[in-house]
């Protein structure tokens, strides 16, 4: 099972939408997925799948009143996807306590399916941090604008600093190092991770070793939400210059959505956007992202593996695409109505029927993608 944490470093950037229209693309793709609602403090996810209404049987209730947790995996509208709800109805639960969260943790990784995927809260509250890092490969969505962005970097630099904390145990030389710095906040702010990963293998080697092998292994993905123009695509450089140069850290590109005004409509209809218009430039973002999921290999910390890409191939495509989709949305439309050989109603249905097929080709590629990436997979375990 791939664990696919999904986090955003402030509210507001579509977190929530990804998280419900990806889990669904999946699922269409053959693929058994788990979608849960962690935002605990504000649990909205249902209403992103078209639920109204918090099922009784929720997180929340669970982590209150006990019960089996397979009680709390519903199946929804969707095919092959279920839904634990998280229950903001219940107090006290923003913050868990390290039972409670040890217990969640391993109900998790006990769940028979392909994907578990996990809305986040928003924020770098320490609960958020440490499910974020159930997975190497979690997505950071983030928007273009300048307090989108930095919230964005602001957040890997908290999970890359939480990376370091579990790794460095209390009572090792490191987390003495560690301790001393936190209380020189000024300095802590100046330093680059690269440079503190060089004290802190002259006093304990061994973990820091350890550390290094988990950032190899720690590889987090960004989509690029509410983007207007394609220029807004090369703010997402700018997150990763930073963490490259101040984290020490790769991270890839997954693609960017554009603003949709749909999005609105879908909602206010109780379905989500590849349901309610599959044909969308939005959509069709949503669908690319998935099977990019659907192509990565599923990567754990306590693994030892060698990257096999520095992210900068992932940068290229999401700014071709963004291009690719502004054109789409612009390209032709004057010229075919302007000539008159066409109405608009003529134009608009032919558009939709094209869009409509392409979705189902879309689906189709990814069911097709899924497997012959099983297949492959069986074939070299053989």
């Amino acid at each position: 099972m791939q664990i696919i944490p999904i986090a955003s470093g402030k509210g507001g950037v579509g977190k929530s939408l990804l998280s419900a229209n990806l889990s669904i693309a999946l699922g269409q793709a053959g693929k058994k997925v788990v979608l849960a609602d962690l935002d605990l403090g504000a649990s909205n996810l249902h209403l992103a799948i078209g639920q109204h209404v918090i099922p009784s049987a929720s997180l929340g209730a669970w982590l209150t009143d006990k019960g089996q947790f397979e009680n709390i995996i519903a199946p929804t509208d969707y095919e092959n996807v279920s839904f634990i709800a998280g229950d903001s109805q219940i107090p006290g639960l923003t913050s868990l306590k390290p039972f409670q969260k040890v217990k969640l943790v391993k109900n998790f990784q006990s769940i028979d399916a392909d994907y578990l995927v996990l809305d986040l809260g928003a924020g770098t509250h320490q609960i958020i941090l440490d499910m974020f890092l159930l997975s190497p490969q979690g997505i950071i969505v983030t928007a273009p604008t300048v307090t989108a962005t930095l919230n964005g970097y602001l957040f890997l630099k908290n999970a890359v600093f939480r990376l370091m904390y579990t790794t460095f145990k209390k009572g090792t030389s490191g987390y003495t190092q560690l301790e001393t710095l936190r209380k020189d906040s000024l300095s802590l702010q100046r330093l680059y991770i690269p440079k503190l990963i060089e004290s802190l293998a002259a006093v304990d080697k061994k973990n820091t070793e350890l550390f290094l092998s988990r950032m190899n292994a720690f590889r987090p993905r960004l989509v690029m939400n509410m983007i207007d123009d394609p220029k807004d695509a090369d703010k997402a450089q700018r997150i990763r210059h930073s963490c490259t140069q101040y984290l020490g850290l790769d991270i890839e590109h997954l693609g960017v959505m554009y603003r949709e005004s749909l999005q609105e409509k879908a909602l206010a209809s109780q379905l989500p956007i590849i349901v309610y218009k599959p044909q969308s430039v939005l959509s069709q973002a949503i669908y690319r992202i998935a099977e990019k999921v659907l192509a990565s290999e599923t990567r754990t910390f306590d693994t030892e593996f060698t990257p096999d890409s520095d992210g900068s191939d992932t940068f290229q495509i999401a700014e071709e695409e963004a291009n690719d989709d502004y054109e789409y949305k612009l390209s032709g439309i004057d010229d075919l109505v302007g000539s008159g050989t066409l109405t608009i109603g003529e134009l608009a249905e032919t558009i939709k029927t094209q869009q409509f097929e392409i979705t189902q080709l879309r689906k189709e590629n990814l069911l097709l993608k899924s497997k012959l990436v099983q297949a492959a997979q069986q074939g070299f375990r053989v």
